[in-house]
């Protein structure tokens, strides 16, 4: 996985900053052309083969952040003109992600490689193990004929030196259900059918090709216009900065937004919902039940296993909820939901309570352009105070034991979770499909409870995070330990 601290990434906040300042300042139309050339000057050190190709590629990022597409490009229009339908836009729009298509390296197709480590041994593991006899013994190493390699890896997993090595594409090989692949010139594209925006590919590409569409200008707009705005936040936002609870209720009023909710009271009424549900399945013969709260993996399901769609759910996710409880309180308020996740957009554009969906990175950039240090903010207590189960949401395995303290026999609880959304997980989902199907045989053994993140580590492992996901854990652990209990729960 990609380190978080990384070039492509530093890029795309510092754009959102300077985004976000020049609409702050009015000056958003004005000044959006400028960026490229003051983000690479032209006395910079291209990274690409001169600083005129870098100022496209860093132009085409700015158009995405500003909320816009990539795939049918206009190369006449101004960046203006893209600022101003940004700031005209009534909603989001379909897709959420878009592929910069000259940020794109065109890599070459995955393959496997015999490195110079290689020592010609007598036992030759790589040659006697290749299936379709694609390896030889040439001038002093190994060689292989990519004609006739069909990168089954058994040859890498057979070298005693490590001398085998694996040249991946990154966002193909991130993708946990096909669904990117390259047109006839070699660029990646995605199949948004096929997508389940999880945001692998967004994270992994090492040249920053795969972009989020920014929600960044349409909420600073509401802000600057005067209107009721409630900020919702989601636990693992609480878990990327150093602050303690309430300091981001804080923080956020001052940027702006007239009411602040904490997506973990939608948590516990999505745990309360669970758990009911849980129990009322098992009660009718049902043989397993998954969590719902995750929309990557409920897409990932509906559209690629099926069988297992009668298993998900039917509670609504923590957003949902936080989101109808501010529309209840002020039907007229726009409300945005804050999180690390890009499937949340995707959900978020579904939602009836549901106006924006702002990322992480936007959150910090808005943050910043306001000269707002959340750590040094006055603590603000919340309207509703959580339980400690709600704001573990954020972490993998914490639904699963929001769930089990909430039931009236926790001991029949039999969970299992899928932590993180890759291609072995989607073949543990296909496998719990035959299950539900009858295709697999179950016993008691069989897990009742299917719990599943996406993302690695849980939300806190989000695409558009901007913390380390070990300092983040410790960080929500601190966080979640400042909510109220609920009977059952471990002190």
């Amino acid at each position: 996985m990609l380190n978080i601290n990384n070039n492509t990434s530093n890029i795309k906040r510092e754009i959102l900053v300077r985004i976000a300042k020049l609409q702050l300042e009015g000056k958003l139309e004005e000044g959006v052309h400028y960026i490229p050339r003051e983000m690479v000057p032209r006395n910079s050190t291209p990274i690409r083969c001169c600083i005129f190709h870098d100022r496209e590629i860093m132009r085409h990022r700015v158009i995405a952040r500003l909320g816009c597409s990539l795939e049918n490009y206009d190369e006449e229009k101004t960046l203006a003109e893209f600022a101003k339908e940004a700031l005209e836009r009534k909603k989001p729009t379909w897709p959420m992600l878009t592929v910069l298509d000259e940020a794109c390296n065109a890599c070459v197709k995955s393959k496997f490689m015999i490195t110079n480590a290689c020592q010609a041994c007598v036992a030759r593991p790589c040659m006697m193990n290749c299936p379709k006899n694609a390896i030889a013994i040439s001038g002093g190493r190994a060689r292989i004929d990519e004609e006739k390699c069909i990168n089954c890896g058994i040859c890498l997993k057979n070298c005693p030196y490590h001398a085998v090595i694996k040249i991946p594409v990154p966002c193909e090989e991130s993708c946990p259900v096909g669904a990117i692949s390259k047109d006839e010139n070699g660029k990646e594209r995605i199949d948004y059918h096929k997508c389940i925006f999880c945001g692998n590919c967004m994270r992994e590409c090492p040249f920053g090709a795969m972009m989020d569409k920014g929600q960044i200008v349409d909420v600073i707009k509401h802000l600057m216009s005067g209107k009721k705005v409630s900020a919702l936040y989601a636990p693992a936002v609480a878990a990327q900065f150093k602050a303690v609870p309430g300091q981001l209720e804080s923080a956020l009023k001052k940027a702006g937004f007239n009411k602040v909710w904490e997506v973990a009271i939608g948590a516990d009424i999505t745990a309360d919902r669970e758990a009911l549900e849980f129990e009322e399945r098992m009660e009718h013969g049902h043989i397993l039940m998954t969590t719902s709260c995750c929309p990557a993996y409920v897409r990932a399901v509906r559209k690629h296993v099926p069988a297992l769609v009668p298993c998900i759910s039917d509670t609504r996710s923590p957003m949902h909820y936080t989101a109808e409880l501010a529309k209840k309180e002020d039907p007229d308020c726009v409300t945005v939901f804050i999180g690390p996740c890009l499937a949340k957009r995707r959900e978020g554009l579904e939602d009836e309570f549901v106006d924006y969906v702002l990322s992480i990175e936007e959150l910090g950039a808005l943050l910043t352009a306001k000269e707002i240090d959340i750590t040094k903010e006055e603590a603000l207590p919340g309207t509703i105070t959580p339980t400690s189960s709600g704001r573990g949401f954020a972490a993998s395995g914490g639904v699963a034991e929001a769930v089990r303290v909430r039931l009236k026999k926790p001991e029949n609880l039999r969970p299992v979770l899928i932590n993180g959304l890759n291609k072995e997980g989607m073949k543990q989902l296909a496998s719990y499909g035959k299950i539900q199907s009858g295709e697999l045989s179950h016993d008691s053994s069989t897990p009742n409870l299917v719990e599943v993140m996406a993302c690695e580590g849980g939300c806190i492992g989000g695409p558009s995070v901007i913390t380390n996901q070990k300092l983040a854990a410790s960080q929500l652990k601190k966080y979640a330990e400042e909510g109220l209990s609920y009977s059952g729960e471990k002190s």
